[in-house]
């Protein structure tokens, strides 16, 4: 095996990753009961799984192609930046637009915070 074999399956093994968390994102807004769950799951894995897909493509670009991607490189970085961001603001107003939280949640920790404002 030469390095070159050695890049090449790390990098399958990187975007293998970023499948695999996409999918569990799809469980997880499939099978979690309510929005503010649904948002975290597809928030955290599915910001993750696109993350490793674009950085397993970039290095694959960068090692095997010898070319720098600075379109990769800047979409690693804005969802990276707007997933979480978008993900808060949908629950904030969810929120605020009294959605119920499931029956299985344990506390409202956010609803002594508005009162007191």
């Amino acid at each position: 095996m030469n390095a070159n074999t050695l890049i090449e399956l790390g990098i399958g093994i990187i975007i293998l990753i970023g499948t695999i968390l996409g999918f569990l994102s799809a469980i997880g807004f499939i099978r979690l009961p309510d929005v503010y769950n649904r948002a975290h799951a597809l928030s955290k894995s599915s910001t993750l799984g696109v993350l490793f897909v674009l950085l397993g493509t970039f290095l694959f670009f960068l090692f095997v192609e010898d070319y720098f991607s600075i379109k990769l490189f800047l979409g690693i970085f804005f969802v990276f930046l707007t997933s979480p961001v978008s993900s808060h603001v949908i629950c904030r107003s969810a929120y605020r637009a009294q959605v119920p939280l499931a029956k299985e949640s344990v506390r409202d920790d956010l609803k002594e915070v508005l009162e007191k404002a």
